[in-house]
Formats: C-alpha cells, sequence, structure tokens
C-alpha cells in the first residue's frame, strides 16, 4: 500500500486548517492538507454573511470571500503544499505513527507525519423527536450546503429549531433565498445568537418562540408538517401542541467536536461544556499531551471562524518552530492578543471559562492521571 510522508499533516481544510497550512507553509515546513470534502474551505465557502471582529480576522467580508483569501495565501507557497480533496483519514495507529487514509471510496492508502495538526472542525447536533427520520429534516449546515453552494432551496416553507447564530443566519438566508421561515423555536429563555441576527429575522415578521422546541413531525412520505410545544423551567413540556405547516424541519442546535483522531493519538482529553463537547487539553502553543499533535478551530472548542483561523495559525507557527523553522519573535503573542480581543463579548467569556479547564502552562507539570 502507498505510503506518503510529510513534515506536517493538516487534518481538514476549513477555516482552522487552512490557517495553520499557510503559516506552517510560510516558514518553510513541507505540508499536506487532507480535506474529506471535494472542496477547500469548510465552513467558510458556505457563509454568505459577513463576518464580525477585526480588520486582521476579515470583518466585513463574507465567508466564502474569506476562504479565498487563504486558498490564495496557501498558492504563494504552494512549493510547501500538498493538498488532498476528497480525502479522509480514517485512523491513527500508535503503534507506527502511521495514519490510514481513504480517497474517494476505493483508494486506500497511509500518511506518515513528523508533527499534525487536527482540525477536523465539529459534527452537528441532532434532537430525537417522532419522524425525525423523513425526507425534510435537515441539519442547518445541509440547507446551508444546499444553498450557498448548489444554488437549491430545500423547501418553501421552514420551521427552524435553534435561535443560535447558525439557527439565525440560516433563517435569513432562507429568506434572501426566498423561502418562508414559519418560526424559530428555541428551547433556552433567551436567544442564543447574536442580537443584530434575530433583529433582522424578527423585523421580517418570522417570530421567535423562546421556551419552546419541536414535539414531532408529521408527514407519511416527506414532512408535511410539524407540532411545537412550550417548555417548563425543567424544558419538560407543557400546555398543548401548536401544528405548524411546513415541509422542511431544520435543526441548528448546536455542534460537537470532532476529536476522535485525538482520541486515538492518546492525547489527554476533557469533557468541557463551555467548549461544547469533548477536547484535547493543550498548551499556548496549541499542543496536545502528545507532542507531536496540535489541535485548532471547533476541534478543540465550537468558536466562530475569526477564533479558528487565529488558533490554526498558532498551530502552524508552532508546528513549524518545532521542526527548527525560524518563525518571528513574538508573533505567538501577537496572535493570543488577537483571539483574546475576539473573546472580549459575552460569549467569548464562556468560551474563556472552558479554557481556563484545558490550557496546562507546562506538560511536564500534569500528572497521568
Amino acid at each position: 500500500m502507498k505510503t506518503l510522508s510529510t513534515e506536517i499533516l493538516v487534518i481538514g481544510g476549513g477555516a482552522a486548517g487552512l490557517s495553520a497550512a499557510a503559516e506552517a507553509a510560510a516558514a518553510g515546513a513541507k505540508v499536506l492538507v487532507a480535506e474529506s470534502d471535494l472542496h477547500l474551505g469548510g465552513q467558510l465557502v458556505k457563509q454568505t454573511h459577513k463576518f464580525f471582529g477585526s480588520k486582521d480576522e476579515y470583518a466585513g467580508t463574507r465567508g466564502f470571500k474569506i476562504a479565498d483569501i487563504l486558498l490564495s495565501e496557501i498558492d504563494s507557497c504552494k512549493e510547501n503544499v500538498e493538498i488532498h480533496t476528497n480525502t479522509t483519514i480514517t485512523g491513527f495507529y500508535s503503534e507506527d505513527g502511521t495514519f490510514t487514509a481513504m480517497r474517494g471510496e476505493e483508494k486506500y492508502f497511509h500518511i506518515k507525519a513528523k508533527k499534525t495538526i487536527v482540525a477536523t472542525g465539529a459534527q452537528e447536533r441532532l434532537i430525537p423527536f417522532p419522524n425525525n427520520d423523513l425526507p425534510g429534516v435537515y441539519g442547518a449546515g445541509a440547507v446551508q450546503t444546499l444553498m450557498n453552494v448548489y444554488g437549491v432551496v430545500p423547501g418553501k416553507r421552514v420551521l427552524m429549531v435553534g435561535a443560535g447564530n447558525i439557527g439565525l443566519i440560516v433563517s435569513y438566508q432562507l429568506m434572501q433565498a426566498g423561502v418562508e421561515v414559519a418560526a424559530v423555536v428555541e428551547a433556552a429563555p433567551r436567544v442564543g445568537g447574536y442580537w443584530v441576527h434575530a433583529a433582522k429575522i424578527r423585523r421580517m415578521g418570522v417570530p421567535i418562540l423562546l421556551r419552546h422546541s419541536i414535539r414531532k413531525a408529521v408527514g407519511d412520505q416527506v414532512i408535511t408538517g410539524a407540532y411545537i410545544t412550550a417548555l417548563n423551567d425543567r424544558f419538560e413540556p407543557e400546555g398543548e401542541e401548536t401544528y405548524v405547516d411546513c415541509d422542511v424541519i431544520c435543526i441548528a442546535v448546536g455542534l460537537s467536536p470532532t476529536t476522535e483522531i485525538l482520541s486515538q493519538a492518546g492525547c489527554k482529553m476533557m469533557y468541557v461544556p463551555q467548549l461544547c463537547g469533548l477536547v484535547a487539553r493543550r498548551d499556548r502553543t496549541m499542543k496536545t499531551s502528545n507532542p507531536d499533535f496540535f489541535t485548532a478551530g471547533d476541534a478543540s472548542g465550537i468558536e466562530e471562524a475569526s477564533a479558528a483561523m487565529v488558533e490554526g495559525r498558532i498551530a502552524g507557527l508552532s508546528a513549524a518552530a518545532d521542526l527548527g523553522y525560524p518563525t518571528e519573535h513574538g508573533k505567538l503573542d501577537e496572535y493570543w492578543g488577537r483571539l483574546q480581543a475576539l473573546r472580549s463579548g459575552e460569549a467569548g467569556a464562556r468560551i474563556c471559562q472552558g479554557l481556563e479547564c484545558v490550557l496546562v502552562n507546562r506538560w511536564e507539570d500534569v500528572s497521568d492521571d
């Protein structure tokens, strides 16, 4: 079986992975990027809205344009970067430090790397309810892919479940595409996303029903409607169910970090609610307890794409430095300053609480428990 060798393997070609590859390649390291999708860019290529944040993280630029910027940066040092799309890393075997990979559905090969940056992103969470397997029930990411990548609307009238940033943004994008949004239901007592996103869809007449959730989907072969219900303080259904006429139910109830490769590599893991799941412990260089593995982006905790890009740069810079490539003095502190600025708001305070649990100063001081 064919084996590819590289200095740095970047698993994931999204915001964090592309940033990591660009940073490491600019330092002179040889980088191989493995992306399971057919194209690079990850979630960025689906995002038609303009980013918040700072100029350094492309504030005011639409997500798919940011993907183009990162790809141009990689192209400027393409002699150091090898790209493999439609390629899934299927496992890591610590016995000999080998990754197994699959291109498409039939071509298997191995990869060996001196350093690895895991930027595998996140998986959408789903919630159980009767008939949730009917055609017409989508995750929000699937709806974004249909509309913003392929130009296909999912249906005519949508019930959105979840009022975080993703649910609010996708609701607005649906309406921009001519799809009616019947309502947004949110189990929590307040909107989880930025109020500016909520205000846009409220102004367009879409009700945001807090302390509500979907009870069941209705339909025979496809979705024809749904029942929603109010929730009490214990998130238990109360009162009468309300019927909503819709042909699409879009689920936007959060993400979970994709961390299986980190677990296989023996990295110390910790479940951190503020970071939305199981993540690897790491130091300020994004290095895990396995000194050859780094983590960045949603795989290290669910956050905005702006923060994922900065974390990717930290990981790429650090991996290259570990291999002996010269890096600019003070750059690590600069990137951490940019992260702190991005995390200055209310949502950032939650992230910082989670980071206090997983960040270490010196791995030598961490027990094996």
